[in-house]
């Protein structure tokens, strides 16, 4: 079955979008990159700067939940220093103080992946003020970064995959009790790396099975807050004919799934028990799907962009894929 790509997510020159399909415009590429807000300066305090910087951040199209942990980091900076400090003089010995304040001298240490993040918030806080021009260097820029390590995702290796394909292919042409839905579930997985809120929310207008260049799944998000991570991915080519004898099969009416979650993992469970795997989850195939297009040649962008990750989370997530996609050392 053909490998599922990105599809372009900008209409040719003289072309317009599709209609109905929502502008994959993300907030961050709306408008210039970085532009300082009226009235911020070397004076201004820390709370002005952090203030400013959220607005940044929400115009960015960044998740609430990012949003707060920035918030929160840079809320301890103005507890240490003190939110009426000019941020001028935050010097990167002033922030080096911080660090050890945080990990040796506060009632709650800070562990070694709180310490981390909060390093890299400091990063980005003052890199936005020196791109902005607010300051005329960063100082955060020379603070020692040591990421805490975390293991390696799980993947399946090629001959597993093939051996959960035929597995489901068997399943689904079953000559007394033929049923497709483990095999357009695991090809769906595999081939789009969609995440398993994503799979439960794909409702029946979200694909496109007769469009001219093969059939199409749109990936939808009701929250306006996450709509700079829709997208749309190509399905393999014989999308269509797996989709009918499902269709016949489970007769759904609104949702492609209609059923719980925890279903759709019995069924996955179900497979790797049939095929002899240790275990087989939602995932599993997202990060098995990933590693195979690094793999074949996809680029890091159009990859990060297919996942719908954010540049932040693409940084730690990239390079967990590239190191599996990589040859053995």
């Amino acid at each position: 079955m053909p490998r599922a790509q990105q599809l372009p997510l900008f209409p040719a020159p003289g072309r317009p979008p599709d209609k109905g399909v929502a502008s994959p415009l993300a907030p961050a590429e709306a408008g210039p990159a970085m532009a300082p807000l009226p009235g911020l300066t070397p004076d201004s305090s820390l709370a002005a700067a952090s203030g400013a910087f959220q607005t940044h951040l929400l115009r960015q199209g960044f998740s609430l939940h990012t949003l707060r942990a920035f918030r929160s980091d840079l809320n301890l900076l103005a507890q240490y220093a003190g939110p009426g400090t000019l941020i001028r003089r935050m010097t990167t010995a002033k922030l080096n103080d911080f660090l050890y304040w945080l990990s040796q001298e506060r009632a709650q240490p800070c562990n070694a992946k709180s310490l981390a993040r909060r390093i890299t918030t400091l990063k980005v806080f003052f890199k936005w003020l020196a791109d902005t021009e607010v300051l005329r260097h960063d100082p955060a820029e020379t603070l020692v970064h040591q990421p805490v390590p975390s293991r390696l995702p799980d993947i399946l290796y090629d001959d597993q995959v093939d051996n959960l394909r035929q597995v489901a292919r068997t399943l689904k042409d079953h000559p007394d009790q033929p049923d497709a839905r483990p095999y357009l579930l695991v090809t769906l997985l595999l081939t789009t790396g969609i995440k398993k809120s994503e799979c439960m929310a794909i409702a029946l207008d979200h694909l496109d099975l007769k469009a001219s260049g093969g059939p199409v799944l749109y990936i939808r998000y009701a929250s306006p807050k996450h709509h700079h991570k829709e997208r749309k991915v190509r399905l393999p080519s014989d999308f269509a004919e797996v989709y009918r004898a499902y269709s016949d099969q489970h007769e759904p009416q609104v949702k492609l799934f209609e059923c719980t979650a925890r279903n759709l993992e019995y069924v996955l469970s179900d497979l790797a028990a049939r095929a002899a795997l240790p275990d087989v989850s939602f995932e599993i195939l997202r990060m098995t799907s990933a590693v195979r297009d690094y793999r074949d040649g996809m680029e890091p962008d159009t990859l990060r962009q297919k996942l719908g990750l954010s540049r932040i989370t693409w940084a730690d997530t990239g390079e967990k894929i590239k190191r599996l996609a990589e040859p053995a050392l």
